[in-house]
């Protein structure tokens, strides 16, 4: 901890900080506007839609890097199967925050991290502590006082929540098995599984946007990808420990548009499983991070 204190020191710590802040908020404001928009528009028009717009805009970096790394990726049914889950993980978001205030389904995706850790030991063969196990239960505690498990609140969407947290975070552990792919492939290939996903399911209750509308949607595709952008390069720009624990202020954002544009009223249950989830999910990252420092 001593060392993150003096690395806030430097100014390309600060100027992380800054970018990583910079894109948490951008991904606030792409999932207020698909909230915004999935009220009108099937949740297949919206990823399609917003997919193409979203290759529009990295067309340019993948024209940069050429082709061939695109067809010519390493463990190619591991590529697969991440790009499923990356699919299924987005339409899981933008079906349940239909249903669901923005700040709740945020506070289920949060705890990604936290399934992470739990599965690493099984699926990765990484070492986890007595430490990290307690934080992982209080975590899942978290997530069962955020959920207030009753016949009123275990409702589909809700499930569907978790389910794509679930999802969120085994696309997460393949991506620790795939280190060696270029960033830029990734996303390309994300984006790409969500448009066809997008694809084959937005002629079931096809809405024809407006012109306004339809600027919305790309919109998406644009903001999403600039906050990926600022996220990578604020990890480039200061060590992790410092700018990846500031990527929890998206619920901070999540329950101020979801009070201001849609008029949610955070639950008590839920802020206080969010603050439980953040604390595990922190305590987690840090432990983790000293393991690396230490190997």
């Amino acid at each position: 901890m001593t060392a993150v204190a003096v690395a806030l020191h430097s100014p390309n710590a600060r100027l992380g900080i800054a970018v990583m802040l910079l894109g948490i908020f951008m991904f606030a404001l792409n999932d207020t506007l698909g909230k915004w928009l999935v009220a009108t528009y099937s949740v297949g028009q919206v990823l399609l839609i917003r997919s193409i717009a979203a290759l529009v805009v990295l067309s340019p970096l993948i024209w940069r890097m050429g082709w061939r790394p695109l067809v010519t990726v390493e463990r190619p049914g591991m590529q697969a199967l991440r790009v499923a889950l990356s699919s299924i993980e987005v339409y899981a978001f933008y079906f349940a925050v239909i249903y669901l205030p923005l700040a709740d389904v945020m506070t289920y995706w949060l705890a990604a991290p936290i399934y992470v850790a739990a599965l690493s030991p099984f699926l990765l063969g990484e070492q986890v502590g007595w430490r990290r196990w307690t934080a992982i239960f209080i975590g899942f505690v978290g997530v069962i006082i955020a959920l207030e498990p009753s016949a009123a609140t275990l409702t589909a969407p809700a499930l569907i929540s978790i389910f794509g947290s679930f999802c969120f975070a085994f696309m997460m552990l393949s991506g620790r098995a795939l280190r060696g792919t270029p960033d830029k492939v990734l996303v390309f290939w994300q984006i790409v599984g969500a448009g066809l996903l997008g694809l084959v399911t937005a002629p079931f209750g096809w809405v024809q946007p407006s012109a306004f509308d339809l600027a919305l949607l790309a919109g998406l595709g644009v903001v999403a990808m600039v906050a990926h952008v600022c996220v990578n390069r604020a990890m480039k720009l200061a060590d992790a420990a410092v700018v990846a624990p500031f990527q929890y202020t998206l619920l901070f954002w999540a329950v101020v548009f979801g009070f201001i544009v849609f008029g949610d009223a955070p639950r008590p249950a839920m802020l206080a499983g969010a603050a439980v989830i953040i604390a595990a999910g922190l305590f987690i990252f840090f432990r983790e991070h000293r393991a690396k420092k230490g190997s």
